[in-house]
């Protein structure tokens, strides 16, 4: 082999070892984009575009950039776990975001521990996520019990005597229904009717009869966006005089104002960011420079309470893999346990929740009571 050949062969090693050494590392992403939740999940998604866009222009993480792989899983817990599987088996990602509702979450973690990879969870509120043993979890939403434990307080200012429950039955709803039922009984508060309703229905007026009936003054509705103005606006035409509140930041006050008008007025949501004050969480520089990029992008600015949870997701999600040192799933789940992260909503940082030895990771998030008042979101 003569000397140029040679030097032609070594070149293009030279030359592929470094494109290898800058591919990027992949992060999966399963979310609501079509069904029941989808205006929810988009929101997160590009939520989580946001901060990969964000990351890869401060450099990425060890010397490469991030590809988030996008898989949708359509509201459905069969579908949920097909992406988790193409995600993991195919894609070869070492690390998931997902999957919005706890019943979607619930569905992908055995894919989980069969391949051991780690998955960070944005949005889902059940309890069972975080105790069933799965060490592969990592969840920086809070709980159905940590946000009732939060809205204790408010229990004696708003004058809460009986409550009613309106819930999408699954484990997002039934789980919120049973944790508020019980802070708001340990307060000595009244409760009254519990109703479900099924995740696709658009008709809640027997429902709505019924609870107008029991003669509670408060009404805590748990679902998605869509559900919640199509119960703001019937109860409105049924004349319910209880005020609603809405529990686990899963409506966007914003959309509630466009999409349910007069009918929105009066009621109160829980969400775990306030946009429309930034200046009141904790780490505001954070919260603004998010604000910015969404807007910068042209995004509905209903979006920004549920888009969040994806940037602080994936930022939490890079920091443990720097943490790491590498991109592998055993590695970034070792190095999430010790990451701090100053997220949207706070500070993040895990605790150990669930049986010893197979603990999942949980955070300890802020929650925030709003109200809508004249056709804007005002501090409770």
């Amino acid at each position: 082999m003569n000397r140029t050949l040679a030097t032609f062969f070594v070149a293009a090693a030279l030359s592929s070892g470094s494109a290898m050494s800058q591919d990027a590392i992949k992060i999966g992403v399963t979310q609501p984009l079509t069904g029941a939740f989808a205006a929810s999940g988009n929101y997160v998604t590009e939520g989580a575009k946001l901060a990969e866009t964000a990351i890869n222009a401060s450099g990425g993480v060890l010397g490469r950039k991030i590809q988030l792989v996008i898989e949708d899983n359509k509201s459905n817990p069969t579908e949920a776990v097909a992406t988790a599987e193409k995600l993991i088996s195919k894609d070869k990602v070492p690390v998931m975001l997902g999957a919005w509702s706890s019943t979607l979450t619930l569905a992908v973690m055995p894919k989980l521990m069969e391949y051991g990879v780690p998955m960070l969870v944005e949005t889902s509120s059940s309890g069972k996520i975080t105790v069933s043993g799965n060490p592969w979890i990592f969840r920086i939403s809070p709980t159905s019990e940590m946000e009732a434990k939060a809205f204790t307080g408010y229990v004696k200012t708003l004058g809460i005597k009986k409550a009613d429950f309106l819930a999408t039955n699954n484990d997002f709803g039934l789980g919120a229904s049973k944790e508020f039922a019980e802070m708001l009984k340990a307060n000595g508060v009244q409760v009254g009717v519990v109703e479900t309703m099924d995740p696709k229905a658009t008709d809640f007026a027997a429902q709505l009869a019924k609870i107008k009936a029991s003669g509670g003054d408060t009404l805590f509705v748990t679902t998605a966006v869509e559900q919640a103005t199509l119960i703001l606006k019937q109860a409105k035409e049924q004349q319910l005089k209880a005020r609603i509140i809405t529990t686990g930041g899963s409506v966007s006050p914003d959309q509630l104002i466009q999409q349910a008008g007069p009918a929105a007025d009066g009621s109160l949501h829980l969400v775990f960011f306030t946009p429309w004050f930034p200046e009141a969480v904790k780490n505001p520089d954070v919260a603004k420079r998010f604000v910015a990029a969404w807007n910068a992008k042209g995004l509905p600015a209903g979006g920004l309470t549920e888009g969040f949870r994806g940037w602080d997701g994936i930022t939490t999600i890079v920091e443990g893999i720097k943490a790491a040192g590498k991109a592998e799933p055993k590695a970034i789940q070792q190095a999430l346990w010790g990451v701090k992260v100053k997220g949207i909503n706070g500070d993040i940082a895990f605790i150990k929740q669930g049986p010893a030895g197979q603990e999942s990771a949980q955070n300890v998030p802020s929650v925030y009571l709003v109200r809508i008042d004249g056709g804007k979101v005002v501090k409770n």
